[in-house]
Order: C-alpha cells, then sequence, then structure tokens
C-alpha cells in the first residue's frame, strides 16, 4: 500500500489508465464547508460490473478504503448501485469520498460479493438483495437482514417498478381507527399545585436575585400653620 496522497486528478488518471474504457463519466466535486470554506472532494466514476472488484483492489493499493455504503437506486430501465468509499481518512483536510457507480440491467441483476476483499461489506450486501433484488454471488451469509422470514418472494421495497411493494401491502396509519373492543389507557389526573401568594413569590424571587428594593421613606407629616 502506497502511502503517497495523490490528488483527485491523478486517481481518476490512474483509473482511466489502467481499466480504459470500463470507467466513465469522471468527474471532481468540490465541497466548501465550515467558516473557513475547507475544499473536500467527491469522486465520481461509473465502471462495468467485471471491473468492479479489480477497481476496489487497486483502491487498496493506494491507501486502505473505509466503505460508507452500499447504495442504490431505481431509474427505470436499470439499477444502479453506488460502493461509497472514503480514502485518506484522518489526513488534515485530505479524506476524500470516492463513489464507483455499477449500472445493472433489470435482467441481469447480479454482483459479485467484495465481502473477501471488505469484509464490513457483507451486511450491506444482504440488504441490497432484499431491498432491489440483486443476486450477490458467492455472498457467504445471504439471509435476510432487515425484512422478516415471511416477507413475499419477489417484492422489493426499494424497487419503482412493478415488483416494489404494491398498494395491498400498505397501511395508511391515519385511516385506522382505534380499536373499538380494547380498554381505554389509564389517564393519571396531575394534581393541582397550591397557588402561590403573589407577595410571598415577590420576596421569594428578591431573595434569589439578590434584589433588597429601598424602603419606602415616610414622608414628613404637612406643616400647619396656627393663625396668629
Amino acid at each position: 500500500m502506497n502511502e503517497t496522497i495523490l490528488t483527485p486528478q491523478e486517481l481518476i488518471d490512474r483509473f482511466t489508465t489502467t481499466f480504459g474504457d470500463s470507467v466513465s463519466d469522471p468527474k471532481i466535486q468540490i465541497r466548501a464547508e465550515g467558516v473557513k470554506k475547507i475544499q473536500n472532494f467527491n469522486i465520481w466514476m461509473t465502471i462495468t460490473r467485471e471491473s468492479l472488484k479489480p477497481a476496489i483492489s487497486m483502491l487498496k493499493e493506494i491507501t486502505y478504503p473505509h466503505l460508507s455504503v452500499i447504495s442504490g437506486w431505481d431509474v427505470g430501465e436499470e439499477l444502479r448501485m453506488q460502493y461509497i468509499f472514503s480514502i485518506y481518512f484522518g489526513e488534515r483536510h485530505g479524506e476524500y469520498m470516492v463513489i464507483l457507480t455499477v449500472p445493472l440491467k433489470k435482467d441481469d441483476l447480479v454482483l459479485p460479493t467484495i465481502s473477501d476483499l471488505i469484509p464490513g461489506a457483507l451486511f450491506t450486501e444482504r440488504e441490497k438483495q432484499e431491498m432491489f433484488g440483486v443476486t450477490i454471488q458467492d455472498i457467504p451469509d445471504g439471509r435476510r437482514l432487515f425484512l422478516p422470514e415471511d416477507f413475499p418472494e419477489g417484492v422489493y421495497p426499494l424497487r419503482k417498478d412493478e415488483t416494489g411493494v404494491p398498494d395491498s401491502m400498505i397501511k395508511h396509519l391515519w385511516q385506522v381507527k382505534r380499536p373499538t373492543d380494547r380498554p381505554a389507557p389509564p389517564v393519571t389526573e396531575k394534581e393541582e399545585e397550591p397557588k402561590a401568594d403573589p407577595e410571598e413569590k415577590k420576596v421569594k424571587r428578591e431573595e434569589k436575585t439578590g434584589e433588597n428594593p429601598p424602603s419606602e421613606e415616610k414622608k414628613p407629616e404637612a406643616e400647619v400653620k396656627s393663625d396668629e
């Protein structure tokens, strides 16, 4: 593993030189965050399914990548799986996000597991199987992660086509009324506190704040003039 920090463009050049036409749409997105507007970089590349594992292996040779998640979305005729990594983690102002997008036709939703390269990828790979219907080849543990075992086969919650969640499975909570055969939940009545005397509250407030207003001085009695 080479610890030399590549610039975003150098990293893209290494991918395009190594994988040629298997890499497309490279893009560098600059983010300036915080008051000082310190720049951070997102590096986007679209790669083929066949180049996925070799690309991750090369990323490991550059510096060990931390996998954030494998995300995905339904764009109509295909699904797009995004492998989101951070590299140069811990380097001051040097961390990059590297996003590898793999497009998949809906009649060929198969991806190789990368858990042999990045063990932590197993959980997010399991999620892609149950939420999108993507088959992960050679996955060491293919059990469902979020959906119950009795969830219908062929229904994928994050798909936007006919395989998505049907209307018959959607429960509109605003339409559901409280069952009439259940007792009403107990309600504990709050005891009313005795109302404090206004003058007493004033004295406590003055004691708390340290205020000690001067007492009213007794006004001198009006002089009475006698008629002499």
